[in-house]
């Protein structure tokens, strides 16, 4: 985590700071293996040498990326919780609750996915 502070601590917004905060540490404590990282501005979490999941921020939501591919996977599941996707992103409105759950099978999923990769991206 501290490589993501100084991220953090440009989010001026400080409930949109204290709730990506929440999600970051969550996910570090949870997967203790992943390493976390800024890339392109963005904190992200990485196994080896692959990406796993990364995050940014917006003035209406929160976004988190586990790669076109899980996001495919899981897209019922994305709507269930009531979060709107892109091609390449997950929108969670700042309003809206943080589906846990769903976070942790895409994780699950990326790393069972990725296992052994060198790439960092997924190749298409």
């Amino acid at each position: 985590m501290d490589t993501i502070t100084p991220y953090l601590e440009s989010i001026t917004n400080t409930k949109h700071r204290e709730k990506l905060k929440a999600i970051l540490e969550w996910i570090s404590e949870t997967y203790p293996d992943l390493d976390s990282v800024i890339k392109w501005n963005q904190p992200m979490f990485v196994h080896g040498e692959t990406y796993i999941i990364g995050f940014s921020v917006a003035k209406a939501h929160l976004s988190f990326s586990p790669e076109k591919a899980c996001i495919d996977h899981f897209e019922q599941a994305v709507l269930d919780a009531g979060y709107k996707r892109t091609q390449m992103l997950v929108q969670i409105k700042w309003d809206q609750p943080i589906d846990y759950t769903l976070i942790a099978k895409m994780i699950d999923y990326n790393i069972k996915e990725k296992a052994g990769r060198k790439q960092f991206w997924r190749q298409s």
